[in-house]
Order: C-alpha cells, then sequence, then structure tokens
C-alpha cells in the first residue's frame, strides 16, 4: 500500500481512516448491507434496506411500549445464585458476575407497572444480553410476581419473551419455573384478567414451553426464531428436510401457533388497541 501511495499519502490515509470512529455502521445479517447506526436507531433498529428486526436492550423495548416515564420496576435487586456449584470452563459465579458487568443488570428480565395509552398494565422485558435470557430461578420468581402483582391490582400482562430457554447451570431449580410460571398465570385468567405475549427473536425451549405461549393474545415480530428444539437440532433427530421457514413467525402464523405477526414499529398501537378491546 505504501509502495503504490508513497509514504506521505499512505501515512495521511492512514490516519483519516483511525479518525473513523467504530460503530457508526453496522452490516445487517438478512441482507448483508451496510447499515448507517444512527439511520437504523431512528427506525427502531429495523433494517431500513430489508426489514430486518435487529434484537433490542430491555430499556430500547420498553420505550418502544410504554407510555414516557410511566414505568416503576419491581424486584430489581433479586439475584442468581450458583446453588448448584455449576463449574465448566467457567464457573456459573464468575458468568453471572460478567453478565452483569456487561448489562449493568442483575439478570435477564425486568418486570414492573407502566400504562400503555393509559391503561394500567404489569409488563415484563426479557433481556437477550444477558445469558441468552435463559431462564434461571430469578427469572421464574419475578415472572410468578409479575402475574400475582397483576392480579392482586387487576391489571392485564404485557410480558416480551426472548430466550435461548432454561438456564442449564441452575438444573432443576430452572425446570421447575416453567411450572410456577404457568400457575401464576392460570390463577390470573381465573380473575378474568388478559396476557398478551409478545415473542421476539429468538423465543424458544423452557420459555416457550411455558409462560411464552400461555398468552390470551401471541404476538410475534416478523420472521422470529420460535420454538422448542432448534431447527437443526430437529432436522438432525428427524433425519429430514425441514419446509422454508419452519419456525420463523410466518410459518408459525400460518400453521395457527401465532395470532398476529405485528411489525415493531405498529406494536405499540396494536398491543394498546387489544387492551382496549379485553378490558
Amino acid at each position: 500500500m505504501a509502495a503504490l501511495f508513497g509514504k506521505k499519502q499512505y501515512s495521511s490515509i492512514m490516519a483519516k481512516k483511525r479518525d473513523i470512529p467504530n460503530g457508526l455502521w453496522l452490516k445487517c445479517p438478512a441482507c448483508n448491507e451496510i447499515v448507517y447506526k444512527k439511520n437504523l436507531e431512528e427506525s427502531l433498529n429495523v433494517c431500513p434496506k430489508c426489514d430486518h428486526h435487529f434484537p433490542l436492550k430491555r430499556f430500547e423495548r420498553l420505550d418502544l411500549l410504554v407510555d414516557a416515564g410511566s414505568f416503576e420496576e419491581w424486584d430489581s435487586e433479586l439475584c442468581s445464585v450458583d446453588t448448584l456449584k455449576f463449574k465448566g470452563k467457567e464457573t456459573y459465579e464468575k458468568k453471572l458476575k460478567d453478565n452483569m458487568k456487561k448489562t449493568g443488570f442483575n439478570d435477564a428480565i425486568m418486570c414492573g407497572i407502566a400504562t400503555i395509552n393509559s391503561v394500567e398494565i404489569g409488563i415484563g422485558i426479557m433481556d437477550f444480553s444477558f445469558l441468552g435470557a435463559s431462564m434461571g430461578a430469578v427469572v421464574g420468581e419475578k415472572v410468578t410476581r409479575l402475574f400475582e402483582r397483576s392480579t392482586e391490582k387487576g391489571m392485564p400482562v404485557v410480558l416480551s419473551s426472548a430466550s435461548g430457554g432454561a438456564r442449564m447451570y441452575e438444573g432443576l431449580f430452572s425446570l421447575m419455573q416453567m411450572a410456577k410460571t404457568s400457575g401464576a398465570i392460570a390463577r390470573h385468567a381465573d380473575a378474568g384478567l388478559s396476557y398478551i405475549s409478545l415473542l421476539t427473536h429468538p423465543t424458544t425451549a423452557g420459555v416457550m414451553a411455558s409462560y411464552a405461549s400461555l398468552g390470551d393474545v401471541i404476538i410475534a415480530e416478523p420472521r422470529a426464531l420460535i420454538g422448542f428444539a432448534g431447527p437443526r437440532v430437529i432436522k438432525e433427530t428427524t433425519q429430514q428436510d425441514l419446509p422454508p421457514g419452519f419456525q420463523r413467525s410466518e410459518f408459525l402464523l400460518k400453521h395457527g401457533l401465532l395470532d398476529m405477526v405485528v411489525h415493531r414499529k405498529e406494536l405499540k398501537t396494536t398491543i394498546a388497541m387489544l387492551l382496549d378491546y379485553m378490558s
């Protein structure tokens, strides 16, 4: 390179390159186009070229769904513990500390009370950036308390799920949360209160097999991966080719597992309409 441009010109080019801040541009995993990050944020983290829905962190999702300034968090102090003293390449305790430091939160879900178009609701937001939003005892406890408190207050619940499933580092303590959360949802339903479940990419395994699939209305974002086992595992187990779009939102809507597939920019309006209709 220096031979082509000359040392002085080469140094000038490299200096300009170093002056460009990192993270200004992102490559869309769906269309492979380069997207300016600011444009992406302005379009709710949806690719302006192909409509791919990028992941949202918990406060980004919260800002998208609820009225500004209306959220009050519950149980933020709850932290997972290494009951089984799990050890692999790293201990579970270290993984927890690393993820707390990375995200600034104690676990993979945030729950509380808020309003959507002035309708008071209980709301839960799962965040995939914390240990793949896996469900351990704390996630299960917070979801259970979300429904129990909403039942006491006579409020509907909106729960946004994204998860890799049960948290293997907690073993049976994690799997127990499937029954526990389902029981709380049943009592909420018995009280005549509604529950809207929003499935985002990806929502899988134990979370999908419990509270994520128990909504009165189940909504998904476009092209989200939704299912129990992943498509690769299913293909290897069944030794069969899977149909196009298998386990994506549109496929599941066509086969009756979902009620709606809704673009991110229309989510709040759609949920507000449903809350008004079911109240």
